[in-house]
C-alpha cells in the first residue's frame, strides 16, 4: 500500500499520466522474477547546459520505470526509461536569451530553458553484500519538447508563459552516467541513490553554437510486485 501511495504522490507532483507508468503498476508482479527486478524510477534532478552565462541549475522532477537484469551473482544490467525528464538552465541572462531565441521580445522577469527528454540509461550495476551498489555506463536521450519558460509578478499576480524553441536543438543526446546507492530492507526493498550524467553530444543543430547537458539526480527505485514474484519463485 505504501508503494502505491508514494507513486500517486509522484504522479500528482509531476502531472504525469503516461500509459507506461500505469503498465508498471498493473504488470509489475508479472515482470518481476528471480532474474529481473522491475519497478518505478523517480526523483529530483539539478541540471545545466554548458557555455551559457547563467550558472543557475534547473531543478525538476523525473519519473519512469527501470529494469535490473541479473547477469551474474552480483552483477546486473540496469536500464529503463525516464518518461518525464526535464533538464536545462534557470535564470537566463539577456545574452543567453539572444542566443537561444534571437527573435524573442525580452520582458522584465525570469526565463528558464527547459528541455524535455525520454532518457534511457544502459549501465552495469554491482551490488555489494552490505546492500550498497555502484553503477556506470551510458545514457541516451530523445528530445520531445524544448521551451523558454517566462515568469513575472505583477500586482501580486504571477504571470507565466512559454515560447517553443525546439528547432534549435538536436533530437538525440548521449553521454556517460555513473552513480551509487543503497537497497533497503536488507537488500529486498527500495533503492535510494545518487547519479551523475555528463553529456558528450553538442545539443544544438547549428555548428556555430556549442553546449552539452549535465545533471545530478537524487533517485528512488520502487520495485512493483517483487514480493509476489519472490513468493511464487519460492
Amino acid at each position: 500500500m505504501h508503494r502505491i501511495i508514494l507513486f500517486l504522490a509522484l504522479l500528482l507532483l509531476s502531472q504525469l499520466a503516461h500509459s507506461q507508468v500505469l503498465i508498471t503498476l498493473l504488470l509489475g508482479d508479472k515482470l518481476n522474477s528471480d532474474k529481473i527486478e522491475f519497478g518505478l524510477d523517480g526523483g529530483l534532478n539539478w541540471s545545466s547546459i554548458s557555455n551559457l552565462q547563467s550558472s543557475d541549475r534547473l531543478r525538476a522532477l523525473n519519473l519512469g520505470f527501470y529494469f535490473d537484469i541479473k547477469m551474474k551473482e552480483r552483477l546486473y544490467l540496469s536500464t529503463g526509461v525516464l518518461v518525464k525528464s526535464t533538464v536545462g538552465n534557470d535564470d537566463l541572462s539577456t545574452s543567453d536569451l539572444n542566443l537561444l531565441s534571437p527573435e524573442l521580445v525580452i520582458e522584465d522577469g525570469t526565463y528558464a530553458q527547459r528541455l524535455s527528454y525520454f532518457h534511457v540509461p544502459i549501465t552495469a550495476k554491482y551490488r555489494f553484500k552490505n546492500h550498497f551498489y555502484v553503477k556506470g555506463g551510458a545514457q541516451l536521450g530523445l528530445l520531445n519538447n524544448a521551451r523558454l519558460a517566462f515568469e513575472a509578478e505583477e500586482d501580486k499576480t504571477v504571470i507565466s508563459k512559454e515560447t517553443d524553441n525546439i528547432d534549435m536543438y538536436k533530437r538525440i543526446d548521449a553521454g556517460l552516467l555513473a552513480g551509487f546507492g543503497y537497497k533497503l530492507k536488507k537488500g529486498t526493498g527500495m533503492n535510494i541513490g545518487v547519479k551523475y550524467y555528463y553529456g558528450f553530444t553538442n545539443i544544438y543543430k547549428s555548428d556555430a553554437l556549442s553546449g552539452t547537458n549535465d545533471g545530478v539526480y537524487l533517485k528512488v527505485d520502487i520495485p512493483i510486485g517483487a514480493g509476489k514474484a519472490k513468493e511464487k519463485s519460492e
